[in-house]
């Protein structure tokens, strides 16, 4: 059930590039700073796009702690692996999120409980390894 070696080179580095862009992206922070402006509207305008800013570089960090555990798991030589039913990740979905650290079924079960507010702790812990 381990994944093809050279897939797993591939995902590696997929996954170090992807780190590499995050990073750099998470070091520019031109839209967090607080601006101050004589006009409201134009204050308003600023927060506005500060809140933006802010929230990109939130999810930008948590894509990136899913990409530092994928490449833990890459290391490991269980990437590829759903770490909820211990069975093998479609390369279809691997392809398409390189960091997935569940199978379609299960992260559907899991987005499905987060959207009901049934998550356990655990759960969370799954979903940012």
């Amino acid at each position: 059930m381990e994944m093809a070696t050279s897939m797993a080179i591939e995902l590696k580095a997929v996954l170090e590039r992807k780190e590499a862009a995050l990073l750099g992206d998470l070091k520019i922070r031109d839209g967090i700073a607080i601006e101050k402006s004589a006009d409201q509207m134009d204050e308003i305008q600023y927060a506005s796009e500060r809140d933006l800013a802010i929230q990109n570089a939130h999810r930008e960090s948590l894509v990136l702690r899913e990409v530092r555990a994928a490449l833990r798991r890459v290391q490991a030589g269980t990437i590829g692996i759903c770490l909820e039913c211990d069975e093998e990740i479609s390369a279809k979905r691997l392809a398409v999120v390189p960091w997935a650290s569940c199978c379609v079924h299960c992260q559907d079960a899991l987005d499905r409980a987060a959207r009901e507010g049934t998550a356990t702790e655990a759960d969370s812990f799954t979903l940012a390894d």
